[in-house]
């Protein structure tokens, strides 16, 4: 299963904005699951499931959101295979 990693998120961000911020750029994606990766809490970051992706639609949206800034960060994002 391929999730995609989005880090380095605004303290306080809710999984609404997330799951808002990726639909603008991926609408075809439906997100099933939002796992909450807080660390210390200076760069939170978040695992997200989909459902119904096509073939590398979420290799094309890690392309358009690293290094994004964001509400203030530079967002880092990575697909994971697992």
């Amino acid at each position: 299963m391929e999730r995609l990693w989005l880090a380095n998120l605004e303290p306080g961000t809710t999984d609404d904005e997330v799951k808002e911020l990726v639909k603008k750029y991926a609408p075809d994606l439906e997100c099933s699951e939002i796992k909450r990766m807080d660390g210390d809490g200076s760069r939170p970051a978040v695992l997200m499931t989909f459902t119904n992706k096509k073939f590398d639609s979420l290799g094309k949206l890690r392309i358009r959101l690293d290094g994004m800034f964001w509400k203030g960060r530079k967002l880092a994002c990575s697909t994971t295979v697992t």
